[in-house]
């Protein structure tokens, strides 16, 4: 398995670079990011309610008191990632074309009703979601959209941003600090934790797993879990070619979406947490194979992974 700190809370990275790691894992419970410059920060992602948000807000503050927050990145349209950007309305907040797509579709009332569903999908959610509070929440969307790439100059730091999605959503950003060598991944990356591809295709998180290992960053700053290397993102890499390959052979032998899941044997990636994801990543394996598969919306999706991991 990859190296990691174990370290959560305020980590701090070196050269101006901070990352928040979420004290518990399991999903929703996801990092962020600080950058300093002269008199001003960028802050990469919020987290899921305005509880979470507002304690680490509360923790930044003496490194954003001189260098107050004056933009914000949200590395792409998961809840987990922008649900507290009310607390700093305050700021540029910068996503990605494909990641706006995405909060435009699913905000804090779609999660309600979904955890309020009385059906195996709702009870799911209830148990993977119960820790957080969605009432209260004011959505507020990025005010600034782009496209490819773009450089940002945060009080004399250099940061850049590339959409690397459509992969683990509609708009994946991952934010590279040059001169620290190191990488804000977003959900491109989770540590220790199965990864879900709520969007695909696979070829281009395969691609942007290339990308990240290509980069002069040996510290990775992944959307879930510990601060890594890049070791973490070969092993993820690595799980998107297993699932790809075992969920494309089920596919051609005509085997139905859910079999193929429940047939599926992980090896060496059975340990890694939220195996139950695997439903999901099947499911986009075969939507690729054929596109005239119908997707499925939030309370399908959900509702295959309670039946995968029995949770009916």
């Amino acid at each position: 398995m990859a190296s990691a700190t174990s370290r959560t809370g305020l980590v701090g990275l070196g050269s101006r670079c901070h990352a928040w790691i979420a004290a518990a894992g399991g999903w929703g419970m996801s990092n962020a990011g600080l950058v300093t410059g002269r008199g001003e920060s960028l802050l990469i992602d919020t987290l899921y309610d305005l509880r979470l948000t507002k304690a680490m807000l509360d923790e930044l503050t003496p490194l954003t008191a001189a260098a107050p927050i004056s933009t914000v990145v949200n590395t792409h349209g998961n809840g987990d990632h922008w649900f507290g950007n009310q607390l700093v309305a305050h700021a540029e907040i910068i996503a990605a074309r494909g990641s706006m797509a995405d909060m435009r579709q699913v905000g804090p009332a779609e999660m309600l009703t979904l955890t309020g569903l009385d059906s195996p999908a709702g009870h799911f959610a209830r148990r993977i979601f119960g820790r957080f509070d969605y009432t209260g929440i004011e959505p507020v969307l990025p005010n600034r959209v782009f496209d490819g790439e773009t450089v940002l100059d945060i009080g004399g730091t250099e940061v850049r941003l590339i959409d690397v999605g459509p992969a683990h959503s509609a708009g994946d950003t991952i934010v590279h600090v040059p001169s620290a060598g190191t990488v804000f991944t977003g959900d491109i990356v989770f540590a220790r934790a199965t990864p879900i591809v709520w969007h695909g295709p696979f070829t281009r998180w395969l691609a942007a797993c290339d990308l990240l290992l290509g980069l002069d960053a040996d510290i990775i700053v992944p959307g879930h879990g510990p601060v890594t290397t890049k070791q973490a993102v070969r092993e993820i890499r690595d799980y998107l070619e297993f699932v790809h390959e075992q969920a494309h052979a089920r596919f051609t032998a005509g085997m139905p979406v859910m079999d193929a899941a429940r047939a599926i044997r992980l090896g060496r990636f059975a340990d890694l947490a939220e195996s139950e994801r695997l439903a999901v990543n099947v499911h986009t394996v075969y939507r690729e194979l054929d596109p005239a598969l119908p997707p499925l919306d939030g309370p399908g999706l959900f509702g295959c992974m309670a039946e995968l991991c029995g949770d009916v």
